[in-house]
């Protein structure tokens, strides 16, 4: 996990817009491959599991890009985290998706996957900014002194 944080910490310095971070871009991919899985779901869960498994996973891009572009550290921190919930919230509907049999295990598997390295780089990018702000707040107060 360390070296996680290391690289999300330089990651960071790179960025300029949130289509730079990785975690973002992972989240896109994961979007396009969740797409294709609901394709094949009975046409009746239109409005049920496939409508709900489709807004988790662009919920998790989207909070992230919502939470880079907002003004403080601690929004960022606070988005990042709604993402993790919804990357939770998609990882059990892919579940119920498989044990309802509209999904085969080698797509789950490979969807999960996906789900696990996204929440690594995220839970990498929530700790590096975690203790930018951290670093941050002890060099301000230790100016104050």
């Amino acid at each position: 996990m360390e070296n996680v944080v290391r690289v999300a910490s330089r990651e960071l310095r790179k960025v300029k817009s949130y289509r730079d971070l990785r975690v973002w871009q992972e989240g896109r991919i994961l979007v396009k491959e969740v797409y294709r899985a609901v394709k094949a779901f009975p046409k009746e869960e239109i409005y049920g599991l496939t409508s709900q498994i489709k807004r988790s996973a662009v919920s998790i891009p989207s909070n992230i890009a919502e939470g880079s572009s907002r003004r403080s550290t601690q929004e960022f921190l606070r988005f990042i985290n709604i993402a993790t919930g919804s990357l939770a919230e998609l990882e059990t509907q892919l579940i119920l998706a498989n044990d309802l049999e509209f999904m085969d295990s080698d797509m789950l598997e490979k969807l999960l996957q996906r789900t696990d390295n996204i929440s690594r780089m995220s839970q990498g990018l929530y700790d590096a900014l975690l203790a930018k702000t951290t670093r941050l707040a002890t060099r301000d107060s230790n100016h104050g002194e």
